[in-house]
């Protein structure tokens, strides 16, 4: 998955090329924007009707940095889908420990030409005096800190925006910096994306961008990501209630709130184990909660697992579990539903999305709601079967292709306007 997913390799490529009735908004997943414009092309078709042959991409952190998550699995998808139809794509991003500074990966072309925060100084005078943006669109993924490419762009552009960072700030930075991050994604930078085209992952991610930044929803589209096709059921269901939780071990995902829910969960379950599969810098906090409880017995931290661990993860857990407080989608609940595998997460932006509430999974807004809604879902075989039939049937809408004809659908109908 996702790194969200656990593992550090690079996802298995081949998902199914897609007709215009698979993209999602064709099978009940909304979609908005420009993608009727080019409905049912393919992305070489798109590319030539747009006039875009040469893309460059801005984006903080690269798909082999140690602490990529969903958004380098999204960026890396959709721009390995355009290479691969034939588009040239070149991404500049900070640089990588002991990584060399220029790559070339799945067809596309990686520059890592600073360090992890003044990639974005360079990057935005390198747009200014013409070193970079000159190709026939720019793709800026705005991660929490932007680089106002809106405002150097000589090109048409789009912006991918997964989801509002808001309380995050406080979360991982010093209280002032933490108030200047906030200011700036706040009230700095949305009036210099006013114009621009916004690219998001849900309707959900999508209300919360306009209410917190008061972009226009007009000018923002929702092409939701797609689901690796190597996730799929099989194998065995643990012979005794399992509780999976994926991703990077950091404060956003609230693992402390989850470890909490599991400890009151296992008072009625005796038998229960969880999992909790990723890496981060919060993993000695984890740790020593989980001493204080005296659980380490049965809840396992293992670390960054591979493609084929993670598969089976997905497979023999009863449910998966995410306590996160932001997510642009949630990419872990889709990759446990094409599992058949149901969730209880959160009710944030983005899950109201990747989880049909009631029928793939359960959506909370308390610890106490968690605690309940596993209990259920563990105790109820029927009720078990049911959500994780729905998660199969809900993930099953969602493909790769669809969502790299949905992205560079947006970037393109940008470079039709423009060329008017």
């Amino acid at each position: 998955m996702t790194q969200l997913n656990a593992s550090q390799e690079h996802p298995s490529e081949g998902a199914a090329a897609a007709s215009a009735a698979d993209h999602p908004s064709a099978q009940g997943i909304p979609s908005s924007g420009p993608v009727p414009l080019f409905a049912g092309m393919p992305l070489g078709e798109i590319a030539e009707r747009s006039g875009l042959k040469r893309i460059d991409v801005l984006a903080w952190r690269d798909f082999d940095d140690p602490e990529a998550g969903g958004s380098e699995l999204h960026a890396h998808r959709v721009i390995a889908a355009w290479s691969k139809a034939g588009l040239d794509v070149s991404m500049t991003t900070s640089s990588v420990p002991d990584g060399r500074r220029v790559v070339r990966r799945d067809g596309y072309r990686v520059i890592r030409r600073a360090g992890r925060y003044s990639v974005f100084p360079r990057s935005i005078l390198s747009g200014a005096v013409g070193r970079i943006g000159t190709g026939d669109g720019v793709v800026e993924i705005w991660n929490g800190m932007p680089f106002f490419s809106p405002l150097w762009s000589r090109s048409p552009q789009i912006t991918f925006l997964h989801h509002v960072h808001a309380e995050m700030w406080k979360m991982v930075l010093p209280r002032g910096l933490a108030e200047l991050g906030h200011l700036l994604e706040h009230r700095i930078a949305p009036p210099c994306y006013r114009g621009s085209r916004i690219v998001t992952l849900s309707q959900s991610s999508k209300a919360e961008i306009v209410e917190r930044l008061h972009l226009s929803p007009e000018r923002i589209t929702v092409t939701p990501p797609g689901v690796e096709p190597r996730f799929t059921p099989g194998g065995e269901r643990s012979t005794t209630p399992l509780v999976v939780a994926v991703g990077r071990l950091v404060p956003v995902k609230r693992f402390p709130m989850l470890i909490d829910a599991l400890v009151r969960l296992k008072a009625g379950h005796p038998d229960l184990r969880a999992v909790v599969a990723g890496e981060g810098y919060e993993r000695p906090v984890l740790e020593s909660l989980i001493r204080a409880h005296g659980a380490e017995e049965w809840i396992e931290l293992p670390g960054f697992v591979d493609d084929d661990a993670l598969l089976d993860l997905y497979r023999s857990a009863w449910v998966l579990a995410s306590s996160s407080l932001r997510e642009g989608w949630g990419m872990t609940v889709t990759e446990a539903g094409a599992c058949c595998t149901p969730s209880v997460a959160t009710r944030i932006g983005g899950h109201e999305d990747a989880v049909d509430d009631g029928k793939s999974g359960i959506l909370v807004d308390r610890v106490d709601d968690m605690v309940a809604a596993l209990d259920a879902v563990v105790r109820d075989e029927v009720l078990r079967r049911r959500l994780g039939v729905g998660a199969l049937d809900h993930a099953g809408r969602l493909t790769w292709d669809a969502t790299a004809r949905g992205t560079l659908a947006a970037l393109g109908g940008e470079a039709l306007v423009r060329n008017v």
